[in-house]
């Protein structure tokens, strides 16, 4: 999965936990400050994207910066079907 689909599973997900569009999302947008999100909607966020991209996310691998931006989200998304990918 490339980079844009990643980003438009993302967006997807986001409109979903947040019961809104999400026009002008960027990978620079930030997902608290921007979007709003709170530790409840991460959680929503993250069982949404495994549901959707088959990628299993394991909390104890999150840290903070994860979830700093759509890009970063992005990247550990990327990171993860890398590492899929080399098993």
């Amino acid at each position: 999965m490339d980079r844009t689909q990643i980003i438009n599973h993302v967006r997807i997900a986001l409109s979903t936990v947040l019961n809104r569009d999400v026009p002008g999302l960027t990978e620079e947008s930030r997902l608290f400050e921007d979007l709003a999100l709170d530790s409840t909607s991460v959680i929503e966020l993250l069982m949404g994207l495994e549901d959707t991209i088959a990628l299993e996310i394991d909390p104890d691998e999150l840290e903070p910066e994860v979830f700093r931006t759509v890009g970063s989200l992005t990247d550990y998304i990327q990171a993860g079907f890398a590492k899929t990918a080399a098993v």
